[in-house]
């Protein structure tokens, strides 16, 4: 019997274009077939099916024994029949019988069609996830397309990705047809599909963002060293230059504040902070709890603590509201920070001094 000779260049075609096998894609059909065939025969019968590879001539065969005389047509053929297949063929020997159902081309051209498609969709889900799956890390465009539950799905190039709630900027609002640009942070291989999965809240989309406006950090000229973010309301972010010729905060800032307007319009009026590193822990807490004035630093090696003194008008600031710019800071710096003003410093320091004077001859 003759597959459909479009279908077969269809199948042909598909291999070269869809980067799959012709040789699956047929092995597929002929497993299909086959499934076919037994549910026509039934399933207690023994039967092979295959296709040739150059002229797509499927064959529909049952092995069958050779007798004088036949008593039993689904497992026996007579001698004269079997000799007509094969003249060397003898009383005993099992030989492939050819055996077609009237109906089965039409059967046999359905199945073939549903098994491209299906190699096809599987085929392109391959070839997105091993696309995206390189892209993890990275900054993609994309358009809203609707909410499911609490999550957005989020139109890209190639494949719909998901932006979970909890990757979600707080009160940001997504509508339908919106532009936004978040970033991969996981891609899922599935049974049926492929999974995208976006972040507009990652540390990582505002390193990004960072390296997509300032060239001098894509070419190695400044380099970011640490993040702190909350995101959708402010983020602290520590540069390096690696030459002195070259103001690390000044370069990320851009001229008139254009580049970090742009980083700071993409995330919804975020403010961020850019300040100079130092791998000195006092400069680099100093410069951490900016804005700021800060008048002393103490570090405790031993314990990565730090008690900070500031002027008494400075507290607020330093500390932030709900405690916001301490937090960023001790989360930038990876020290702990424990702010104090000048006159909580010098009542703890006449209250210590106090208690060592007036000490009982005992504790003495």
């Amino acid at each position: 019997m003759e597959m459909n000779g479009d279908l077969l260049g269809i199948i042909e075609q598909i291999s070269r274009q869809r980067d799959v096998s012709k040789e699956v894609l047929i092995d597929a059909i002929e497993k299909a077939l086959l499934h076919a065939a037994k549910k026509r025969y039934g399933s207690y019968r023994q039967i092979s099916v295959s296709i040739d590879r150059e002229t797509g001539e499927i064959k529909v065969s049952t092995p069958k024994k050779v007798v004088d005389i036949m008593t039993d047509f689904s497992t026996q053929i007579p001698i004269e029949e079997a000799q007509k297949i094969d003249p060397e063929a003898k009383i005993g020997q099992i030989i492939e019988v050819e055996s077609i159902p009237k109906d089965f081309g039409r059967i046999a051209a359905q199945t073939a069609k549903q098994i491209v498609t299906q190699k096809i969709r599987e085929a392109e889900r391959e070839n997105i996830y091993e696309e995206y799956k390189g892209s993890e890390g990275q900054i993609v465009s994309g358009i809203v397309q609707r909410y499911e539950q609490h999550d957005v799905i989020v139109e890209l190039d190639k494949t719909e990705a998901i932006l979970p709630k909890e990757e979600q900027i707080k009160n940001e609002d997504y509508r339908r047809g919106d532009r936004i640009r978040a970033l991969i942070i996981e891609v899922k291989h599935e049974s049926k599909d492929q999974q995208v999965v976006l972040s507009r809240t990652h540390p990582d989309l505002l390193r990004r963002l960072f390296e997509h406006e300032v060239p001098e950090i894509t070419e190695g000229l400044v380099e970011i060293k640490a993040i702190a973010r909350e995101p959708g309301d402010r983020s602290k972010v520590a540069v390096l230059a690696k030459s002195n010729n070259l103001d690390a905060v000044g370069t990320c800032v851009g001229m008139r504040g254009s580049r970090i307007q742009m980083i700071v319009n993409e995330l919804g009026g975020e403010r961020i902070d850019i300040l100079e590193w130092s791998s000195n822990p006092s400069k680099l807490i100093s410069a951490a709890l900016s804005p700021a004035k800060i008048s002393s630093v103490t570090i405790d090696e031993a314990s990565k603590s730090a008690k900070v003194i500031v002027p008494n008008d400075q507290l607020s600031l330093a500390i932030g509201r709900k405690g916001q710019n301490v937090r960023l800071a001790a989360k930038l710096t990876g020290w702990k920070i424990d702010i104090k003003s000048q006159s909580q410093a010098e009542a703890e320091a006449k209250e210590k001094i106090a208690k060592s004077i007036f000490k009982s001859p005992d504790e003495n």
